[in-house]
């Protein structure tokens, strides 16, 4: 029998200590080196979307990856792609965690909607009680203490 895959993904992420910096003026290349990213890895991103403190990724993944490989990998290259390329005020960095949830074949457009609508469902709700949603809405155990990553006051 022949292999078949339809692996599609809902990935969300959040630069590192949820701040704001992720600028307009280099969304686009940012979510293109993406983009690129998961394709040199034998995946296509359908959609990404988000606001300045995180991102919302729709994509097939090819079974060749883990997921958490290819979090590494999108993470690590595009914080150096901004840095090196665009050369923002501060240092760009994300998180180091993620959430990934599983997506059907019959839901993708209403995933899609929803990843390219991130400024407007954003006026009503903050990330940190969009992505706490998503962990009760997919069924996900979680201790809310250990959620975020708090930044360390010195």
């Amino acid at each position: 029998m022949s292999t078949f895959t339809n692996l599609l993904f809902h990935i969300v992420y959040s630069t590192k200590f949820r701040k704001p910096t992720i600028e307009k003026a280099w969304q686009d290349e940012l979510y293109g080196y993406v983009g690129g990213i998961i394709r040199e890895n034998k995946g296509s991103l359908i959609c990404m979307g988000g606001v300045k403190d995180h991102v919302h990724l729709l994509a097939k993944l090819s079974p060749t990856i883990a997921i958490s490989d290819m979090l590494r990998l999108i993470k690590t290259n595009s914080s150096k792609m901004v840095n090196e390329r665009i050369r923002p005020k501060t240092t760009f960095e994300w998180q180091v965690g993620y959430g990934a949830f599983s997506v059907s074949e019959s839901q993708v457009g209403k995933v899609k909607d929803y990843i390219l609508n991130q400024e407007e469902h954003h006026r009503h709700r903050t990330f940190q009680e969009e992505f706490i949603a998503m962990l009760e809405r997919h069924q996900i155990k979680f201790d809310p203490k250990y959620v975020f990553e708090q930044e360390v006051i010195q």
